[in-house]
Formats: C-alpha cells, sequence, structure tokens
C-alpha cells in the first residue's frame, strides 16, 4: 500500500490545533512507552484523556473504557496498540467523529489508515507523538 504521512509542515499544524488527546491503551505503568510519551504530552500543556478499561484513572485523568464512552470532543486519537486492534479503533474514531488519528511508531495498518483517511481523518502513522513534538515545535 502507498500510505504517506502529512508533511513536516502538515504535522506540525495539527500538533498547533489539537488540545485534547484520547490515547488508547495507555498504561498506568510509569515504565510503558505509552505512559512516558503521554506524560510528556500533557507537560506541554495538552489534556490527555485515557482509554483503558478497568483502570480508574491514569496521569490524573479519568480513564474511559472505550472512545465512544467519552462525554466531550477530543481532537486527536493516539494509538498505543498492536496493528490488529487499528480497524476497530479506526471504525471506533469515525463513530465519534474524532477528526485526527495518530498511530504510534512501529504500529503500521495500511487499509485501516486510508480508511481513516478517506473519511476525512488526519492520519498520522508509524511515527512517534513525542518526537515530532520535539522536532516541529518551539
Amino acid at each position: 500500500m502507498n500510505f504517506k504521512n502529512p508533511d513536516a509542515a502538515e504535522i506540525k499544524a495539527l500538533l498547533q490545533r489539537i488540545k485534547t488527546i484520547a490515547v488508547v491503551g495507555l498504561s498506568p505503568k510509569p515504565d510503558r512507552p505509552s505512559f512516558g510519551v503521554s506524560q510528556s504530552m500533557q507537560r506541554f500543556g495538552y489534556r490527555i484523556v485515557p482509554v483503558r478499561p478497568a483502570v480508574d484513572s491514569v496521569l490524573g485523568e479519568k480513564a474511559y473504557a472505550s472512545l465512544a464512552d467519552i462525554p466531550f470532543p477530543v481532537d486527536l486519537v493516539n494509538v498505543f496498540r498492536e496493528s490488529a486492534a487499528i480497524p476497530g479503533i479506526v471504525e471506533a474514531c469515525l463513530a465519534i467523529n474524532a477528526p485526527a488519528l495518530w498511530i504510534q511508531e512501529g504500529i503500521v495498518h495500511d487499509d485501516a489508515a486510508e480508511k481513516a483517511r478517506a473519511a476525512g481523518m488526519t492520519v498520522v502513522m508509524d511515527r512517534c507523538i513525542y518526537k515530532d513534538y520535539m522536532r516541529y515545535m518551539p
């Protein structure tokens, strides 16, 4: 497949316009990449909304079992799950009209990413949001 990420200017514009990030697969364990990345993004001023069943809160924020359970709009869905979970997450994003999807570094599902983009979502795949923040933001 020929999935192509947005260019640097588009990624920077995305990072500038988002405020609320739903993090699917955010671990409550400080040694996990999802925790460290989300904690850093929180420190940069973003609101982090954990999406993780069976957990009450992570990083001081109420956790939700699914994207559909979040009672307010989110600007971006950031995914720390295996590739096989991406199609279902894309469906959930479409159901809540999420405007953007970020699939973390090392996670690739071309068909699902293309489906999200075809539906009008901004999609970044196989990139680390923290690394791109450090690269593109002042």
